[in-house]
């Protein structure tokens, strides 16, 4: 068909009788399923107001939604090395048994071997960190009043020693009151942590099978699809699991390694508890921008009330890290893949932390990217709808193909 005959096709369609908004939108059919979209709005509105309605969805949603997640990343972390069986001719049952092996063997050997360390360490840091904090207070308050600043400095007035002794009474307090908080919610706490107990029994089942019917997961959704809609609910799912897939194995690959090249360089520069800060390191820098600033600081602390010199250190092996992982580690590791502006992550994280909390700060960036994987599709075929019902062809997206 050439362009004329398109154009007048095109017209003939639009003197229907039929709105021509109604047509771009996907006729009577689609206005009666937006409609029905609004009606179930309405509903759930209504339904809002009585909390005992969705009190079960709650419970049901808040008990599921950890050990899913949990599998979830530990599926994504251990595909490879089952399809990676498969291609060596061991069937996918047998892989997954040598990986739970495997995986038992390895918190194992944590549990007995890296975790009483660090159990140690982490109380001996717990133990003596408000006496880190007092003489860094201290040593930062000698600096300023012997510093150029020590003029501006004066007439604040600062008091160390009565802030200090405040602080310790503050403390004081707050003991008290957290022991009593404590004493009047162990029915919760013991409750809370009887669902974490039980979401991490549930993982090893989910997570079994995740890998053993995974990739199927994709075909059963595509068949509950009509067959209208199952291309393009292809690509988007093969487009999601490609983003999941990247960020969660990118992201623990670059944690790995910034927590052992600061374990290491923290061991060559002397610093105290090396190994618990490097293991807080790999932790937090699963959240961008953020986990280092959080992690850095109880490093500055010690540095600064170990001596200049050792801030200096500190500075120099942190930069050496910070360098390596953003030349040469994050680019090979996790690439362009997310193709997530800064500002945007930032965003992204300040927002979810807000709503959601530590888990929104963990989990936003994926779900970023999951949510602009689906609306990047969704804008595609608004604009090839666009295409087909605007007759001017200069008024075209020129980069989509009809």
């Amino acid at each position: 068909m050439d362009y004329e005959e398109m154009r007048s096709t095109a017209r003939t369609e639009l003197n229907d009788g039929t709105p021509r908004i109604i047509r771009f939108l996907g006729g009577r059919a689609t206005m009666f399923v937006l409609l029905s979209v609004l009606l179930i709005g309405l509903i759930i509105l209504v339904f809002s107001k009585v909390d005992f309605v969705f009190y079960p969805i709650r419970v049901f949603f808040s008990t599921v939604v950890l050990p899913i997640i949990l599998a979830t990343i530990a599926y994504y972390l251990l595909r490879p090395i089952l399809r990676f069986f498969e291609r060596i001719r061991i069937p996918r049952v047998w892989g997954i048994f040598i990986i739970f092996v495997g995986l038992i063997g390895l918190i194992t050997l944590l549990v007995f071997l890296v975790f009483p360390f660090l159990k140690m360490q982490f109380a001996n840091l717990i133990e003596e960190f408000p006496t880190y904090f007092n003489q860094m207070l201290i040593n930062v308050d000698t600096f300023m009043r012997t510093s150029i600043f020590s003029t501006y400095y004066k007439e604040m007035d600062i008091n160390i020693n009565s802030f200090l002794d405040n602080g310790k009474g503050n403390i004081g307090e707050f003991i008290t009151d957290a022991v009593g908080g404590i004493a009047s919610g162990i029915t919760s706490f013991i409750s809370a942590l009887t669902g974490f107990i039980l979401a991490i029994v549930t993982v090893p089942f989910i997570l079994f099978y995740l890998l053993k019917d995974g990739d199927k997961l994709p075909q059963m959704i595509k068949k509950m699809l009509p067959p209208r809609l199952r291309d393009d609910a292809e690509v988007i799912l093969n487009d999601a699991d490609h983003q999941i897939s990247a960020y969660i194995q990118g992201q623990i690959l670059v944690a790995i390694s910034i927590g052992i090249m600061v374990s290491i360089g923290f061991q060559i520069i002397g610093m105290k508890y090396a190994l618990l800060l490097g293991a807080l390191a790999m932790f937090t820098s699963v959240v961008p921008y953020l986990g280092p600033l959080i992690a850095i600081t109880p490093a500055v602390i010690i540095a600064i009330v170990t001596s200049p010199l050792m801030l200096v250190k500190l500075a120099a092996v942190w930069t050496i890290v910070q360098l390596v992982d953003g030349k040469f580690i994050s680019p090979q590791i996790m690439g362009k893949s997310l193709k997530i502006h800064p500002i945007t992550i930032i965003f992204v994280l300040l927002t979810a932390g807000s709503l959601f909390g530590v888990a929104g700060v963990v989990l936003g960036i994926p779900g970023y990217a999951l949510l602009k994987v689906v609306l990047t599709h969704m804008f595609k075929l608004l604009k090839i709808r666009y295409n087909k019902y605007e007759p001017d062809r200069a008024m075209h997206y020129e980069d989509v193909k009809e």
